[in-house]
């Protein structure tokens, strides 16, 4: 089968990964994996933009996530895995890039002063944070990436590298970059166990290294619709969490539990029930083959190496070329 393209995608290893990032981002790249020529990085350097000060779980996150993905599905024979800081290429485009980067171009990111707000317990006020999109831009450049999975939420940073690109290729008289289109896709999006956001800060995430007892315990946790008090009150399966994950675990069986719940026939401990049932059948694969991908170390270390190795010599391949173009290859 020949494939579509080359995809370019990355996440950052800041803990356990949960439902919300396989339903977010792991669940699209495995299928994507059998139609285009992908690369997935653990994109560790991005994480030191906003958690520099404490690196202390660092090595085992990058190596939980690893295993988190070969056990959900990512196929090393399909896509090329690899750890950002190990491909030192990525950092020398970056510098390049820098060079001929508007800093206003940085200031109008439309997420970084949201960021600043947000995270404002943490002293990001550093060139690292300013310049992340520049980063960003030579992660995907550096494989010539013809597409980026994205939601309609991340269009505005793709158009950041879109620039980026143009405005190299403009002004070194070149077509090293293609300008990397979007690949739009759905994310399925899941709340957490409290009914907000699901977050590893908020402490309300069901983690993909979660046991089967686990998992079921943590449904059974859930908030309900607030309004419910007895078992018979008419409910409102809109406000309630249980609902939103029974549209993804359980769906030939939603038409019946809404039905139940509107009209009072079921109450909250039973429908969570089902759900537990339901999401530990989901998740208890994914765990069983993580039990026995921790017990290879020594294969997830040469998958990593051989991913590395592939990406390393896609990325110097493109180097030469913006070396060529900058008229600064003399060496």
């Amino acid at each position: 089968m020949q494939k579509k393209g080359i995809i370019l995608s990355g996440m950052r290893p800041t803990g356990a990964m949960h439902l919300g990032n396989y339903f977010g981002a792991l669940e699209n790249w495995i299928r994507l994996q059998d139609e285009y020529d992908c690369y997935f990085f653990v994109a560790d350097w991005h994480a030191l933009t906003t958690g520099y000060e404490d690196t202390s779980e660092y090595k085992n996150n990058i190596s939980n996530l690893l295993v988190d993905w070969l056990s959900a599905g990512l196929d090393p024979q399909k896509s090329v895995l690899f750890v950002q800081s190990s491909i030192k290429e990525h950092a020398e485009l970056h510098l390049l890039l820098s060079m001929n980067l508007p800093l206003s171009w940085l200031y109008r990111c439309p997420t970084y002063k949201d960021q600043l707000k947000q995270l404002k317990e943490k002293n990001i006020t550093t060139y690292g944070f300013l310049g992340y999109p520049c980063l960003m831009a030579s992660d995907i450049l550096v494989y010539k990436a013809d597409f980026v999975p994205v939601g309609e939420d991340q269009l505005p940073h793709l158009e950041v590298t879109r620039e980026i690109a143009r405005r190299f290729n403009f002004l070194y008289k070149s077509d090293v970059f293609p300008e990397p289109q979007p690949l739009l896709t759905e994310a399925k999006v899941l709340p957490g166990l409290d009914g907000r956001k699901m977050s590893k800060s908020y402490n309300n995430t069901i983690a993909l290294s979660d046991s089967p007892d686990v998992v079921q315990k943590k449904v059974m946790s859930m908030i309900t619709d607030p309004a419910r008090i007895h078992k018979t009150d008419p409910g409102n399966p809109e406000v309630c969490a249980v609902y939103a994950y029974h549209k993804l675990f359980s769906e030939d069986e939603v038409p019946e539990i809404e039905s139940m719940c509107r009209k009072g026939e079921i109450g909250c401990v039973a429908c969570k029930k089902k759900l537990a049932q339901n999401v530990a059948k989901f998740m208890t694969p994914i765990w069983e083959r993580r039990q026995e991908w921790l017990k290879r170390p020594d294969d997830i270390r040469d998958i990593i190496n051989e991913g590395n190795s592939k990406a390393r010599e896609a990325a110097s391949r493109t180097l030469s070329d913006v070396r060529k173009a900058m008229n600064i290859d003399w060496i």
